[in-house]
């Protein structure tokens, strides 16, 4: 079927049900080509009907051309499949309704190393010209290595022997943000070009395929994000502070994939394919931050809590109130810290593998495949802090009136921030004893993995068994994180120095917030000419956040396929099961006491994950499955850190042995186990040829090991004791990531492709495309609490309605989800999680293909992306829709573009 264990055999069977399902035949003979998106549908309707797993899939329209602007978003179009925006991008994929922490992604069928700290790759190091399918697996096989819990995702590259003839063709695009340059040095345009030759030689035995692209794009954001809401007058809710940013994102990526095909004889083949990505990601982040209600004491007579609130004051007086929220009202005297940072992130990916396989006609068959990926990546942040004095009470304020709402918070300022008399270097609230003018924070992550596997089957004729096969893969991966950070100050031990005026850039402008415009400057070149001195952070915070991680998979498998008839019936599908060692280990700075101590920690074990899969096959079209498997997914890296700090608590009622003093502490967890759940699926699917389907598709997962944020029994007995007394004994208590009890998670998927020419031929060319998830889970931490999943929406929609005739092409596309957890970036990199408001996304395209004539082989298109500017919006954890802790606006983004394919 269309996953067979060579990533080869698995193109070479995919573009022959690709060129089945293109082709469609008259009454009289005549065979009709679709082409374009039709024959994309076409080919994922053929991938859906003739696999055994429940799946789903998106294939390129044409050589470098997938129905996106990226993978993320094609993905994202798939039913029960969603994505998460990040800086207008979606490069996070949610399956079923799960984050990405739950899901695996390969390429060409191997395992891939990642660019942030868990095991999701991020779909923006992919570009789209270099893919050829994209398949989305929710059930597993036994042969299926490296897969999910929800779902597994497999990009596959152009193999060169499977086409039909030469190929050349080129491709380019332009890009506007309607939101224009928001901040000096940025741009509102860019561009991508990309190039995809394929051919074969001696009689069709050699074959070579490379694709390549380049990408130079911009992103534009304007945000407001509160520090998050106090407890005001009326027990209500007051804004606590707002750290509001401009944001200019730079994208540069240079893609380029390349494979080689070698057949020397009809029985062995040879194929060896590279993938490597040069990817730049480059942010300014300019605004001001307004320490408010934090720092509001109404017990102090003066107003004020100067211990931690910086010198802000309220006028109660003045407030509006609105569902337990104030909504307006006014700080007489504020201290805002004008902020210029820089987030750049660099990483360079290499992926490949050599795949040989032999594919006997006495029935026997198999291969060995070979694996490499790694991924080298730096991750800058860089903060710069003015204002107008140096500590709080010491420089000019502003009076500051705000009005909350859905939006966000806006500002009325009395203070000119755009000014470089009044606006200086220093530390304006003294966060560093008021010698900290900024922070320096660089982190590198190295990640390489090693993928060895072996795979024979043996196909039997005229049984209820068609075929078994076994097979044994060994992966090795190593993976660490080393921060590198540093307090910013001025050169000299100033606490206070003016912007060097031949640094000073265009202002930028912050009306959006009613702030008016604030001085700009690159804080790199601060560095660059003496302004700034960097001052080693040697807290131990910084070591207790680096890593690294190995793990030593060795997956073992046996399989046996099923194909027979029952009456009017075929029954297809497979039996097997997975036995998966692993070895892991954690290596890194523990902190007994405070003292730091090298240790290295981990765990072995076993999992043991049956699976079945199977398909009843009407004469009529109608597909029957069932899917039956034990699935686990892998805890994120990070989470299994050997960086613990720990001492000695003399709580005796505390204690877990009810004596006392018992070691205390937490940081990672270099023993945590994966998620784990018994699943069972089962779809009813009716096709209309390979051109439609519609499809419900029922789920349900036991999880019976779920990972979360507790504190709990610890053993400590691998680590060496804190100075001081000898505690009884080395079980305590650690507040690590840790696997619970878990719970239940079901729902239920509506799927639908439909050529509206199967109604009418009058509407020939009309169709539509997409799905309706729905799913409930409920989550029980360690101590029986009801857990929030990270990126767990109840609902997820999408829909594309198309019209492709003649050479014209329009189609016009919307995806929805509900509310769910999402994933940021928080201080020093490490991730934080807000609830997210739904959101609805509409993007459109129109284009024309021309075919014959001088212009044969070309295809223009423009597309318009988030049309309706719909942002991105996290609210306060009790659900008050007043209390917005994240309103991100994106704009509009208008492209153009051609393909074309040399005949």
């Amino acid at each position: 079927m269309a996953l067979t264990l060579a990533p080869q055999a698995a193109m070479a069977q995919d573009a022959d049900s690709s060129e089945e399902a293109a082709a469609d035949e008259t009454g009289d003979g005549n065979v009709i080509i679709v082409s374009g998106f039709r024959a994309s549908l076409e080919s994922a309707v053929a991938e859906k009907k003739l696999n055994d797993q429940i799946l789903e899939s998106v294939t390129a329209e044409d050589i470098g051309k997938l129905p996106d602007n990226s993978i993320g978003e094609s993905i994202a179009r798939l039913p029960g499949v969603t994505s998460q925006r990040l800086s207008g991008r979606a490069n996070v994929i949610a399956i079923r309704g799960f984050g990405q922490d739950f899901s695996q992604t390969l390429l060409n069928g191997r395992e891939q190393t990642s660019l942030g700290d868990a095991r999701a790759v991020e779909f923006d190091q992919y570009p789209s010209e270099v893919v050829q399918q994209v398949v989305v697996y929710k059930t597993p096989t036994a042969e299926l290595v490296g897969q999910g819990l929800v779902g597994t995702i497999d990009i596959r590259t152009l193999r060169p022997l499977d086409i039909k003839e030469p190929i050349f063709a080129i491709g380019a695009r332009g890009s506007l943000t309607d939101l224009g340059a928001l901040n000096a040095g940025s741009k509102e345009l860019g561009y991508r070009v990309n190039a995809t030759f394929a051919d074969t030689f001696a009689d069709d035995t050699f074959g070579v395929a490379i694709s390549a692209s380049y990408v130079d794009e911009s992103y534009q954001l304007q945000e407001f994000n509160a520090w998050g809401y106090a407890g005001g007058p009326n027990n209500s809710a007051l804004i606590g502070g707002s750290k509001s940013f401009v944001t200019s994102t730079q994208l540069k990526r240079f893609g380029i994939s390349g494979t080689v095909q070698w057949a020397p004889a009809p029985d062995w083949s040879v194929t060896g394919d590279v993938f490597y990505s040069d990817f730049e990601d480059d942010q300014i982040k300019r605004g001001v931050e307004l320490p408010l209600g934090f720092c509001v004491n109404p017990g102090d007579p003066l107003n004020r809590n100067s211990a931690f609130c910086f010198g802000a004051t309220a006028d109660p007086a003045s407030f509006q109130y609105d569902n337990d929220t104030v909504v307006a009202g006014n700080f007489p005297t504020v201290e805002g810290v004008v902020r210029n940072d820089i987030f750049n992130k660099e990483a360079e990916l290499l992926s490949g593998g050599l795949n040989i396989e032999y594919d006997g006609d006495n029935g026997w068959s198999g291969y060995f495949d070979f694996g490499y990926s790694r991924t080298d990546r730096r991750e800058l942040s860089f903060e710069s802090y003015a204002g107008t004095g140096v500590g709080a009470l010491n420089g000019a304020t502003d009076n500051i009136t705000f009005v909350t709402g859905p939006t966000g918070t806006s500002f009325t300022s009395t203070l000119n921030y755009a000014d470089p008399n009044i606006i200086v270097l220093t530390d304006p609230l003294g966060w560093g004893g008021g010698t900290q003018a900024g922070y320096f924070n660089d982190r590198i992550v190295d990640d390489e993995l090693l993928q060895f596997r072996f795979h024979v089957e043996k196909a039997i004729e005229g049984g209820f068994i068609s075929a078994i096969k076994a097979g044994m893969n060994y992966t090795n991966r190593d993976k660490s994180l080393v921060p590198d950070e540093y307090f910013i100050r001025l050169a000299g031990g100033a606490l206070e120095a003016p912007i060097p005026a031949d640094l000073l850039l265009d202002p930028t402008d912050l009306t959006y917030l009613g702030l008016g415009p604030m001085v700009s400057y690159d804080p790199r070149a601060l560095i660059a000419n003496g302004t700034y001195v960097l001052d080693p952070n040697l807290s131990n915070d910084i070591p207790a956040k680096a890593y690294q991680i190995a793990e030593d998979l060795m997956t073992i498998y046996v399989q046996a396929d099923i194909d027979v008839r029952l009456g009017n019936a075929d029954l297809t599908g497979n039996i097997g099961v997975q036995a998966i060692n692993t070895d892991q280990q954690s290596s890194g700075i523990a902190f007994p006491g405070g003292v730091q101590t090298n240790v290295s920690l981990g765990d072995s074990y076993w999992d043991v994950l049956p699976s079945l899969n199977l398909s009843l096959r009407f004469d009529s079209d109608f597909v029957i499955r069932l899917g039956a498997s034990r699935q686990i997914q892998r805890p994120r890296l990070d989470s299994m850190r050997a960086a613990i700090g720990y001492g000695l608590d003399f709580n005796q009622g505390a204690s877990p042995t009810g004596t006392a003093p018992f070691i205390n502490g937490g940081g990672g967890n270099p023993y945590l186990r994966p998620y784990r759940a018994n699943a069972v699926d089962l779809t009813f699917e009716k096709y209309f040829g390979t051109s439609g389907v519609i499809a419900a598709q029922f789920f349900y997962k036991d999880i019976v090991s779920y990972i979360d944020q507790n504190r709990f029994v610890f053993d400590y007995a691998g680590l060496p004791l804190p100075a001081g007394p000898v505690p009884p004994s080395t079980i305590g208590l650690l507040d690590a990531p840790t696997n619970t009890g878990g719970g239940d998670f079901y729902g239920a998927e509506l799927a639908l492709t439909f050529p509206f020419d199967m109604v009418t031929p009058a509407l020939e060319g009309f169709g539509f495309t997409g799905g309706l998830g729905w799913t409930e889970t409920k989550i029980e931490d360690a101590f029986g609490n009801v857990d929030q999943i990270p990126g767990y929406s109840e609902w997820v929609a999408n829909g594309t309605l198309y019209f492709e005739k003649d050479g014209f092409n329009a189609r016009s596309s919307v995806r929805h989800r509900s509310g769910f957890l999402g994933d940021f970036t928080g201080f020093g990199g490490s991730p934080t999680r807000r609830n997210a408001l739904s959101e609805t996304i509409i993007d459109a395209q129109l284009g024309y293909d021309f075919d014959g004539g001088p212009l044969d082989g070309l295809s223009i298109y423009v597309q318009g992306q988030n049309l309706t500017d719909e942002p991105f919006v996290s609210i306060n954890g009790n659900g008050n829709p007043l209390q917005v802790v994240d309103y991100q606006s994106y704009g509009r983004r208008f492209l153009a573009g051609f393909t074309y394919r040399f005949r």
